[in-house]
Order: structure tokens, then C-alpha cells, then sequence
């Protein structure tokens, strides 16, 4: 068995930390279903503006809210504002790589979707595996950045920052 990624958002925004609460990661149902995300099912988070990486819960919040709410000892990971990236993953025979469809949505400051994507992987006419990030069924250059997020170029780093 191998784990895949079963669903991602990427770079929703922390709008608050409830240190009090008895744990969890309270979520908008809206974007979980969109995403295929479920109550109760076990997530992993990572900060990407402190590098915090910590596995924990989904409770649904208010539908429609656009809420991200770290609870409980996950509050001590984050401060408002926060971009995380939330990833649910699947145990699966390695086979089923070419079977299995990930969505991954993106987030605006304000938390609404921004783009909604899926991962494929398919064999090419050798056999050989490939991976494509999809966009309304078109496949997207990897590196794949939303626009407006900065331009990955070859030789440099992230927003075009020369790797050191």
C-alpha cells in the first residue's frame, strides 16, 4: 500500500486560533466537500508561513463562513492570517496511481476558491509514468504557480528571488 494525496487546499488562510477548544481544525463544509475532504477524517497541515507541520481532525463550521479555525494545541502553530496547505490522503495499492484524481483547491486572501485543480498521473507509451496538474481538464506547466503568485523561472527560486 502506498499513501496519496486524497484532497488538497492549498493556501487557505488562518482566521482564528481557539487555544481553549479540545483540538481539531474547524473548517467551511463548503470547501471540504469541494474538495472531498470529510467530518472526523484526519488531515495534514502545513504552515507555509512558519514551516509548522501537524496532523489533526476536520470538524465542519458554519457552511459558507470561509472559516479556518486551528484549535486546541494545533492553535500554538499559527496566528491569523497564516497560509496553510490542508492535505487528506488515501492508502492504496500503487497501482491505483493512474485511477485516483486528487482536487485541489486554491484560496484568495478572503478565503474563497480561487481555482479549483486535479492531479493525474498516467503511462505514457513506454509505460512510463507521467504527472500532469489539470485545469479545467488542460494541463498546467510545472512548476505549476496561480497566477498572480509569483513565476517560477528556471536557475531561480520562488517569485524570481536567485536561489542561493
Amino acid at each position: 500500500m502506498k499513501k496519496f494525496v486524497a484532497a488538497k487546499l492549498h493556501g487557505i488562510h488562518v482566521t482564528d486560533a481557539d487555544l481553549e477548544y479540545h483540538g481539531s481544525i474547524t473548517l467551511d463544509p463548503d470547501h471540504c466537500e469541494a474538495a472531498g475532504i470529510l467530518p472526523m477524517e484526519f488531515v495534514d497541515i502545513w504552515n507555509k508561513q512558519s514551516g509548522a507541520r501537524i496532523s489533526t481532525y476536520v470538524i465542519y463550521g458554519t457552511r459558507g463562513a470561509r472559516q479556518c479555525i486551528l484549535n486546541g494545541a494545533a492553535a500554538r502553530t499559527c496566528q491569523v492570517g497564516d497560509q496553510l496547505i490542508i492535505c487528506s490522503h488515501d492508502l492504496r495499492p500503487a497501482e491505483d496511481v493512474t485511477r485516483i484524481a486528487p482536487k485541489v483547491l486554491t484560496f484568495t486572501r478572503d478565503n474563497e476558491v480561487g481555482e479549483v485543480l486535479t492531479y493525474a498521473a498516467s503511462r505514457d507509451a513506454d509505460g512510463r509514468l507521467t504527472f500532469e496538474i489539470q485545469k479545467e481538464g488542460e494541463a498546467q506547466p510545472i512548476p505549476y504557480k496561480e497566477e498572480g503568485s509569483g513565476i517560477a523561472f528556471p536557475g531561480l527560486g520562488y517569485a524570481g528571488k536567485p536561489r542561493r
